[in-house]
């Protein structure tokens, strides 16, 4: 998903711009790893591969790790040896989750999931090893049109349940992945200029609501009654990995290197609305534009 709106924000960029699946490219061989630099020789590398599967690493932590911790190492060794900069995208899952105040970038990170081990053991391998050219972009929340999210499900849903029940003690950030694309893309051209110190960013949209909050925007987008949607606790949706019950992030860092942090949540949902219908409805989409289906 975020990978998709890179490369579509890179085409309007000076650039050539070197796209490879986990099929083309296993981030954790580093054979396989160098042998991708040899050829294209990149100046810069973003990093969106990553184990997301929450759940699944609580079982499976190694195979997460493989991809969250060793994948990240082997990309910032080959960086270091190329002279390139590596812009790693990582998560609020470092984090306790138990905060009241947007976590600043250099904030204690305290991950409370096999999920959030594995990412700060990738964000740390960077960190390390690129102590110059190495930037971690911690994100949340994630939704697009290029894969499946909470804010795509809603809109599916809305079709077909009469009320909803939605988590209303979980407190975060709802990021449109052209937002961040935009922010990854800036990074890079200010890290090549210099004028961008490496290390820790956020890059999640600004102001806070809930996943019951983001809910009810779906539901007002589509002219549907927000009051379908409930309330309800965690509690409910017990799951093997907990849920952060904070996820807000600060963006004192991009600000300070002279990129605008990403703007208020609603405004971007708002905007990334159509497309979001076109892909969960794109027969209703085309009956409303009045395009044939």
């Amino acid at each position: 998903m975020l990978g998709q709106d890179l490369l579509a924000a890179l085409a309007h960029e000076d650039v050539t711009a070197v796209a490879a699946d986990r099929t083309a490219l296993d981030i954790a061989d580093p054979a396989r790893v160098r042998e991708a630099f040899a050829a294209h020789r990149p100046a810069v590398v973003v990093n969106c591969a990553a184990w997301t599967a929450v759940d699944d690493a609580e079982s499976r932590e190694d195979a997460a790790l493989r991809v969250n911790g060793t994948g990240p190492a082997v990309l910032a060794e080959a960086c270091r040896e190329h002279g390139a900069v590596l812009i790693h995208v990582s998560t609020d899952y470092v984090f306790a989750g138990d905060g009241t105040r947007p976590y600043a970038e250099d904030a204690p990170t305290a991950p409370r999931t096999a999920y959030g081990r594995t990412k700060l053991a990738g964000e740390r391998a960077v960190l390390e090893t690129l102590p110059d050219t190495g930037y971690v972009v911690r994100t949340a929340w994630l939704y697009g049109a290029g894969g499946a999210s909470f804010v795509r499900t809603m809109i599916r849903r809305e079709g077909v349940k009469d009320t909803l029940d939605v988590v209303d003690d979980q407190r975060g950030q709802p990021t449109w992945t052209v937002d961040l694309a935009d922010r990854l893309v800036r990074l890079g051209r200010a890290a090549l200029a210099g004028t961008a110190p490496a290390g820790v960013y956020h890059g999640t949209s600004g102001g806070e609501t809930t996943w019951y909050g983001l809910a009810r925007e779906v539901f007002r987008l589509l002219g549907a009654d927000p009051a379908r949607v409930r309330p309800t606790t965690s509690g409910a949706y017990p799951r093997p990995a907990p849920r952060p019950a904070y996820s807000v992030l600060a963006h004192e860092r991009f600000a300070a290197a002279g990129i605008e942090p990403v703007r208020d949540w609603r405004t971007a949902l708002e905007e990334a609305f159509p497309a979001l219908l076109a892909a969960e409805r794109p027969s209703e989409n085309a009956l409303v534009s009045g395009r044939p289906d």
